[in-house]
C-alpha cells in the first residue's frame, strides 16, 4: 500500500465554529497544511461540519503532533489517501477527541 498523503479533517459545529476557525488559522499560518474550505454544513461521509487539513507523506511526523498540540479539544479524523477511500475512511483511520460514525455508502469496498 503506498500512501500518498494525508487528510486530518477537522470536525466542528455551530456552538464550537469559532474556536475551529482559530485552529484552520493556525493550521494555514503553520505552512505545513493546504488548508480546505470551512464546511458549515455536512460534506462527503463527514457527519459534521468540517475543515480538512492535507499534508503530505513525508510531513507526517511534524504533522501529527502540531495537530494533536493544537487541536484545541475538537474532533481529528485523519486518514491516509492510498487510491482506496472505503478502506482509508473504514479501516485505515485515526480518531483524535470522539469517535464518529462516518457516511461509507458512497465508497466501494
Amino acid at each position: 500500500m503506498e500512501i500518498k498523503e494525508y487528510h486530518a479533517h477537522l470536525y466542528f459545529g455551530e456552538a464550537t465554529l469559532e474556536r475551529a476557525k482559530k485552529v484552520v488559522e493556525k493550521a494555514k499560518e503553520s505552512g505545513l497544511f493546504s488548508v480546505g474550505r470551512v464546511h458549515e454544513k455536512n460534506v462527503g461521509p463527514h457527519p459534521r461540519w468540517s475543515c480538512q487539513l492535507l499534508f503530505e507523506n513525508s510531513q507526517l511526523p511534524v504533522a501529527l503532533p502540531w495537530i494533536i498540540g493544537n487541536r484545541d479539544g475538537l474532533t481529528i479524523f485523519m486518514h491516509p489517501q492510498t487510491g482506496n477511500d472505503y478502506e482509508d475512511h473504514a479501516n485505515h483511520a485515526i480518531w483524535m477527541g470522539e469517535r464518529l460514525d462516518l457516511n461509507l455508502d458512497m465508497f466501494k469496498k
